[in-house]
């Protein structure tokens, strides 16, 4: 992959602006937060991609939180699809157990990694456990996985920017665009 100095050279197609982004995530924020209204919340970010979601959704909710990071992998290096073996690269920091517990993550694609990450979270015996996803891929889901609050339901495409990366780039685009084929098949 050759990186260009312009990112935007990359993107095909802009998917979601940066205005619908913040006017999404300011929805959800506030819709959470009448669902928590006389309780406290804990935000488990999966990390490295839901971190800019995490970032603006937890100023979008009025009741009081705590944030945790986590990091799963189940894609290796650049590929864009995933392997099906998890690991848990960084796990919580502090206990959940009882606790009111909203995973976020940037995007639910076949749905493997959540499906292990839920399992693995129930374990630790919160009072409660919900998904809050900014996009969700349901042409690609292998597992079925109940999702609280989904930001937008997107198509079939490799899409990069607001968190989501390329071979760890294209994170800070503020927007969420399509990465042109060629780029990431070295075709073209």
């Amino acid at each position: 992959m050759t990186v260009q100095t312009d990112m935007t050279a990359d993107i095909g197609e802009i998917l979601l602006t940066e205005e619908e982004i913040a006017a999404k995530v300011a929805e959800l924020g506030s819709q959470i937060g009448a669902d928590y209204a006389d309780r406290r919340l804990t935000l488990v970010s999966v990390l490295k991609g839901s971190l800019p979601f995490m970032a603006d959704l937890m100023r979008a909710i009025p009741v009081p939180v705590r944030i945790d990071l986590m990091e799963v992998s189940s894609y290796g290096g650049t590929t864009t699809e995933s392997s099906g073996l998890v690991r848990i690269l960084k796990d919580l920091s502090a206990t959940i157990e009882g606790e009111e517990v909203l995973i976020v993550e940037d995007i639910i694609d076949t749905g493997l990694t959540l499906n292990y990450l839920v399992r693995y979270l129930r374990g630790k015996n919160p009072r409660s456990l919900r998904i809050c996803t900014l996009l969700d891929k349901p042409a690609r889901r292998l597992v079925d996985i109940p999702v609280d609050y989904v930001g937008f339901t997107i198509p079939d495409q490799f899409v990069v920017g607001y968190g989501l990366d390329y071979g760890e780039y294209y994170r800070n685009l503020r927007f969420v665009g399509v990465l042109r084929p060629e780029v990431y098949t070295g075709v073209g």
